[in-house]
């Protein structure tokens, strides 16, 4: 079965030179054997307060959100974050990441009167996409790094690899006819 650290590594073509610091030194050290495995125990310090944690737990659902297949946070994405920035991110990188969440629960209390944890799905896209575009402060800065964090936490996790893709650790027959409307997933290896 494939585990994370083989996920992690293969991740970084994804994002290529704009990957995020903390994935891109994570997936480093998985190339090294006796690194730590990033999804062992609790982080070593907590990033986020209460509320900031809440709030990044309701958003990263937003980014990946439960359809047909398990969501982020099922999949444990919110817990792969705290992890990765506890353990595998410089002081800098996670500047913002925590502002943008500040920012994001400051313009929902001020737009929706209700924390942005507390706020509806659309009332969080609607804030997410906010980010995205810059229209908050530190928007565009935190929204793309946030987004790979999540992206990457749920495709490496173990949701992700055998309920959202399907892993064959060896690939079937070739078949040089096969209808692409046949597929259903996308494979990982």
């Amino acid at each position: 079965m494939i585990d994370r650290r083989t996920a992690l590594a293969g991740a970084v073509a994804m994002f290529g030179s704009a990957l995020f610091a903390p994935i891109a030194r994570a997936a480093g050290a998985s190339l090294v054997a006796k690194m730590p495995v990033i999804n062992d125990g609790p982080p070593t310090t907590a990033i986020f307060t209460a509320p900031q944690r809440a709030l990044m737990t309701a958003l990263s659902e937003r980014v990946m959100p439960t359809t047909d297949t398990p969501g982020a946070i099922t999949a444990g994405v919110p817990a792969f974050i705290e992890k990765l920035l506890a353990d595998w991110a410089s002081p800098n990188d996670k500047v913002p990441i925590v502002a943008g969440l500040d920012a994001i629960e400051a313009r929902s209390m001020k737009d929706y009167k209700v924390s942005g944890s507390k706020a509806t799905p659309a009332q969080q896209d609607a804030l997410l996409t906010l980010a995205m575009n810059d229209q908050i402060p530190g928007g565009a800065n935190f929204f793309e790094p946030f987004r790979q964090l999540v992206i990457v936490g749920y495709f490496t996790s173990e949701v992700g690899i055998t309920q959202e893709r399907e892993y064959l650790p060896v690939p079937g027959e070739y078949n040089g006819e096969f209808l692409y409307s046949k597929v259903n997933k996308v494979y990982s290896s």
